[in-house]
């Protein structure tokens, strides 16, 4: 019984990061329509709505992360029917398995992650540097939730369990 709940719920996740990462890629596109620059983020006082769509884009990024790598990494970790360590050694599995492209590119996000709340507005150049670079690495998130979905559905396939589609 225990390890039907334990399914469901790496179920619910999975479905849950395809849903951040669909709102994140989407919010990601939007935002990312004009080049952003110093001066970019400086005018971001005079738009509110663009102010607004940072704020999500911020949000949405750190959600993904949190969701994937928190909450998803260690479950995964239980339906291989091992035991979840520390942050980097989940993080260390999953490139050892092939499901994560590198450690320290995650690193490196979740030190954006950082940036993007407690830079804003401080820093016009570091802020959009760290914007920019958060952009680029919505595809390690995205990449990331898509190589899980297909070991999963590869390793427990013949289950009866629904598994979301991969992010496009």
């Amino acid at each position: 019984m225990k390890q039907d709940n334990e399914q469901q719920r790496f179920a619910f996740l999975l479905d849950t990061v395809m849903r951040e990462g669909h709102h994140l890629r989407g919010t990601r596109d939007r935002l990312f329509q004009q080049e952003i620059d110093e001066n970019w983020v400086r005018a971001l006082e005079d738009q509110p709505e663009l102010a607004e769509r940072v704020d999500a884009f911020a949000a949405r990024f750190g959600r993904m992360q949190d969701t994937l790598g928190e909450r998803l990494v260690p479950s995964l970790r239980r339906q291989l029917l091992e035991k979840p360590g520390s942050a980097l050694d989940n993080l260390n599995r999953l490139e050892q398995l092939g499901l994560l492209r590198s450690v320290n590119d995650w690193m490196e996000a979740r030190n954006l992650r950082n940036a993007l709340v407690h830079e804003y507005m401080r820093d016009p150049a570091a802020f959009a540097s760290a914007l920019n670079r958060a952009g680029e690495l919505v595809e390690l998130l995205t990449d990331t939730y898509n190589r899980i979905n297909a070991y999963v559905i590869d390793r427990f396939g013949g289950s009866d369990q629904q598994w979301p589609p991969p992010l496009a």
